[in-house]
């Protein structure tokens, strides 16, 4: 299960964050999460809850932000939705459309005592 391998992340970056910045506790933490990056959230929840028990941010609100995915459709030269990888494109019905947003997955912020 990758999502825990990413709850690990996310919990590497507060701690990173929590020597640099000396704060007590996490009250919110803020992810942006790709519609492409194959991230299923209830699945990284479930892992959160798990890797930050013993942490800073054990008590911590957990909100997701979801990116739209986006893609570069080389036969009309477009930017266009997508809501799967390898969509065809729905502009022209093309099949080379690569992906070019909503692959990633992030912290965005912390809000921190």
């Amino acid at each position: 299960m990758h999502e825990m391998a990413l709850a690990e992340g996310v919990l590497g970056i507060i701690e990173s964050a929590q020597r640099a910045q000396h704060f007590h506790a996490v009250r919110v933490v803020r992810l942006e999460i790709g519609e492409l990056a194959g991230v299923e959230v209830a699945a990284l929840l479930s892992c959160l809850d798990i890797a930050l028990r013993r942490s800073v941010a054990h008590a911590a609100r957990i909100e997701c932000a979801a990116t739209p995915g986006r893609g570069w459709c080389m036969d009309c030269a477009r930017s266009v939705s997508i809501a799967t990888l390898y969509a065809s494109c729905p502009q022209c019905g093309g099949a080379q459309v690569q992906a070019t947003d909503g692959l990633q997955m992030r912290v965005q912020d912390l809000m921190v005592e």
